[in-house]
């Protein structure tokens, strides 16, 4: 069974740095990547970026690209979310998510194309 755990959120100015972690356990050939999402109060679920696990391919959506990085450690199996240049607008509760999608795919972007979820953690941006 998948597990996912994040860590690593907070308060943060605009304009400033903070990296997330997904620590995940149990992954099998069931899982070929590993995603980022954010939820806003009131707002759906939305796609932030995601990370092949065979070859650490990535892909984000445009309201991140360029400031966001996504990468993986092997040997402790975890996931790391880079935020740089922080907005007001990127207060959301971030979660981490693991499935099997055709990458680059559409569906690739939809919180239904994943099976494990981690709990999420807070990040908040003071204006």
């Amino acid at each position: 069974q998948v597990q996912l755990v994040e860590s690593g959120g907070g308060l943060v100015q605009a304009g400033g740095s903070l990296r997330l972690s997904c620590a995940a356990s149990g992954l099998t050939i069931s899982v070929n990547a590993v995603a980022w999402f954010r939820q806003a109060p009131g707002k759906e679920r939305e796609f932030v970026g995601v990370i092949r696990w065979s070859d650490s391919r990535t892909y984000y959506d445009d309201s991140v690209k360029d400031r966001f990085t996504i990468s993986k450690d092997n040997a402790k199996i975890t996931v790391d979310l880079q935020m740089n240049s922080l907005k007001a607008e990127d207060t959301a509760v971030y979660y981490c998510a693991a499935g099997r999608i055709f990458f680059g795919a559409p569906l690739g972007k939809s919180p239904r194309s994943y099976d494990a979820w981690g709990q999420g953690t807070q990040v908040t941006v003071s204006p």
